[in-house]
């Protein structure tokens, strides 16, 4: 079921972002210092239920509650999200605590959990965020589909979905075409879907974790390839869909020819037309690294109606072939390596503003998604930083 009055909450603009220098310029997000880590134990347990997977982070500024959505699809539990507070001193900026307060179950139109791992309707929680315009919160389920290695999994559409603070359905953005998942090599790969999910007055923009089948294979450590952001305006319309250009792998697996993942794995408004990016990639032999860029959407171009970007030129890279109709993807900065915060690096995930410090910086929280595993942790890095907002 789509219901857009869900999002229709304020006056939309429709057109296209401008060219860069249309909207000015503004100073550039820079990490001003590391505030600290905080850890959540291994299977902790609040009201009954096992924590992990924690995939998405937001913040309620009204009255400073976060919101965790784990990406649990029922090894544990039903779908669900957690509320807490982190404990970042305004003064200070000293990171002195994380606490989870309560649980809530995501729930279907019908008011049933959504189904277990595997079977048809299951959900794959991946980014939450909180909407401060209308008091609901927006989430990213990244959907699944069969694959050579899983054919029997049933397909399950990504999807981007309202619901009240009380975990229930209240609607879903429309999927563009391109975007549905499919049981041939057409349409997002699995574990490619919605990753990350950003809010802002005027739109809502979801990003693929990587390309498509038509857009290219995944990255390698010889060359990157393209994922998709999608925008809508707040009425649910959709707005455009522009390129980001994914890294190549920072180094090749260990042994050569080994497996490696990589891709986007959350979004965080600027303002309107820039965005914090996260980029990580897992490479056999090597663990985790992740990066955070900046990127601009101004000058992008609108890549919605192309059914391929396989043979199409990325303008911006010198090394893309001389062949296809070319395209302008969104301009990336790189703001700061997170590989370089805390070793091992973990699998970032999750993205959000904390509050403001009385310097005047914005506080930047990232998180881990332990995936459930002894070898992993959950963990928030949370730092200060200046050209925020």
């Amino acid at each position: 079921m789509v219901i857009a009055v869900a999002f229709a909450v304020v006056a939309a603009n429709t057109t296209p972002p401008p060219p860069a220098s249309a909207a000015g310029r503004r100073d550039p997000v820079r990490i001003t210092r590391f505030l600290g880590e905080q850890q959540v134990p291994h299977l902790t347990r609040v009201e009954g239920t096992t924590v992990g997977g924690l995939s998405g982070i937001d913040r309620d500024p009204s009255t400073g509650i976060w919101y965790f959505i784990s990406d649990d699809r029922w090894r544990y539990n039903p779908a669900r999200f957690y509320t807490g507070h982190l404990d970042i001193d305004r003064v200070t900026g000293a990171f002195n605590g994380v606490r989870l307060t309560g649980v809530t179950t995501l729930t279907r139109a019908d008011g049933t959990p959504y189904p277990a791992y595997g079977k048809p309707e299951s959900a794959d929680p991946e980014t939450i965020r909180f909407d401060r315009r209308s008091g609901r919160l927006l989430w990213g389920d990244e959907g699944d589909r069969p694959d050579a290695r899983n054919p029997a999994i049933p397909i399950s559409m990504s999807a981007v979905r309202a619901m009240d603070l009380q975990g229930r359905h209240l609607g879903e953005l429309r999927l563009p075409r391109n975007l549905r998942l499919t049981g041939a090599d057409s349409g997002p790969r699995r574990n490619f879907g919605f990753e990350g999910l950003a809010v802002t007055a005027r739109t809502i923009t979801a990003v693929t974790e990587g390309p498509r089948y038509e857009d290219g294979p995944p990255p390698t450590a010889d060359r990157g390839a393209p994922a998709r952001l999608t925008v809508w305006n707040r009425a649910g319309r959709l707005r455009g869909q522009y390129v980001y250009p994914l890294d190549p792998l920072p180094v090749a697996p260990v042994p050569p020819g080994g497996e490696a993942d990589s891709g986007v794995s959350e979004i965080l408004p600027i303002d309107e037309y820039r965005y914090l990016a996260l980029e990580r990639a897992w490479i056999e032999g090597v663990d985790y690294r992740v990066r955070l860029y900046e990127i601009d959407l101004r000058g992008a171009t609108d890549v919605l109606h192309r059914s391929s970007l396989e043979d199409a030129v990325n303008v911006l890279d010198t090394r893309s072939p001389e062949a296809g109709r070319p395209y302008r993807p969104v301009v990336k900065r790189l703001v700061h390596d997170l590989s370089a915060v805390s070793t091992p690096v973990q699998n970032l995930e999750s993205m959000a503003w904390g509050p403001r410090l009385a310097s005047g910086e914005c506080t930047l929280v990232i998180g881990s998604d332990d995936n459930f595993s002894q070898q992993e942790v959950t963990q928030f890095l949370a730092f200060g930083a200046t050209g925020c907002r």
